[in-house]
């Protein structure tokens, strides 16, 4: 009895830190952007540094190169957090609306995934899902 009340306090531990988590503010930076095609086959790279900031509400999106930075800001829609230990296994689904400094929509899927501590985020432009973004993430930090 008492070693299954010890599991069912570090299930309940586990969780919580994995739920505490997701509802924090992250930033991940990327310094490459691989355009991959419908068949997953990686179609074009840039070079650019990009910075994508969520929380359970909002998301921006810097991305800075050769001509100078641009955002795009906007709103989380919804969001699915399932990570086995914190941004080293597991995902998060985002479904995100996006603008830029012209007031021009789009909405994404963005997925983030870990996987033996490798974290990536896919993106998928609903308007185009001939064109996937997939991000190597390079560094994660929490914002405050």
């Amino acid at each position: 009895m008492r070693s299954i009340l010890i599991t069912c306090l570090l299930l309940a531990a586990g969780n919580t830190i994995t739920m505490a988590q997701c509802d924090k503010k992250v930033a991940l930076t990327s310094s490459k952007t691989q355009h991959l095609d419908a068949q997953g086959n990686v179609s074009g790279v840039d070079e650019k540094k990009t910075i994508v900031e969520f929380n359970k509400s909002d998301i921006n999106v810097t991305v800075s190169g050769d001509n100078g930075e641009h955002s795009l800001t906007g709103k989380v829609n919804s969001t699915e957090c399932n990570w086995k230990r914190p941004f080293k296994d597991g995902e998060t689904k985002l479904m995100v609306t996006l603008s830029n400094a012209n007031d021009e929509t789009r909405h994404f899927n963005m997925v983030l995934t870990g996987k033996d501590g490798k974290v990536t985020l896919t993106v998928l432009n609903k308007d185009e899902p001939g064109d996937i973004l997939r991000l190597d993430i390079e560094k994660f930090e929490e914002k405050k």
